[in-house]
């Protein structure tokens, strides 16, 4: 009896090593700067922080079960979501759906320019549904590290988030890269959400990786 009770704690140990905790950082930490102090606020940033994680959570699995058209109840009814293909988001080209648009294209094969390719300048023109799985799921982003409000990669890429949402929160959902090459072939997914009527909203889904 007392070597299965060693042998289950055991397990249990590598258990937890091999799943780490997802979340790096919470907005707590961002409260307390901020010298939110008091228990309503307090409590309403647990609760914030809470969301966006749930939000977070439920994007990545439709994303990774392909359930796109679920997808489309996260999308913000007036704003709808902006697409970019890289961290520096272009609001003048980059491709915007509102959540009818964003399912009326969905099952057709109409191509969309989504930006011009790092390196080569040629532009990358997909389907919504290939645009999502090839490029925008491009990893398996349920094994990422997710943080909430800051920036996990870091590029080369002009990163201008926070101008171009700046009363928006997002997490980032981040893969490192391997030990041969970790600058190189890190990449993550951001999420970017903003509230509305006292629901957290898509807005812009942006990928980053190192650029040339």
């Amino acid at each position: 009896m007392k070597k299965v009770f060693v042998s289950v704690l055991i397990l249990a140990a590598v258990s937890c090593k091999k799943n780490p905790e997802k979340f790096v950082n919470d907005m707590t930490d961002s409260t307390q700067k901020n010298q939110v102090s008091s228990p309503v606020g307090k409590e309403a940033a647990l609760k914030k922080e809470d969301g966006l994680k749930k939000n977070n959570e439920a994007v990545i699995q439709l994303l990774h079960d392909k359930n796109y058209r679920g997808l489309a109840g996260y999308i913000h009814p007036e704003k709808g979501v902006r697409f970019s293909m890289y961290a520096y988001v272009n609001p003048e080209e980059d491709k915007v759906f509102s959540a009818s648009d964003f399912l009326k294209y969905l099952p057709a094969k109409t191509l969309f320019t989504w930006g011009a390719m790092d390196g080569s300048g040629d532009l990358y023109k997909a389907t919504i549904s290939d645009y999502l799985s090839k490029w925008v799921y491009s990893k398996d982003f349920t094994a990422a590290q997710v943080s909430l409000d800051e920036f996990q990669g870091n590029g080369n890429s002009l990163n201008n988030l926070k101008q171009v949402y700046p009363k928006a929160d997002f997490t980032e959902n981040f893969i490192k890269g391997s030990e041969g090459n970790p600058e190189m072939d890190w990449k993550c997914l951001r999420l970017v959400f903003e509230e509305f009527r006292g629901k957290y909203y898509l807005v812009g889904v942006i990928n980053d990786q190192w650029t040339i």
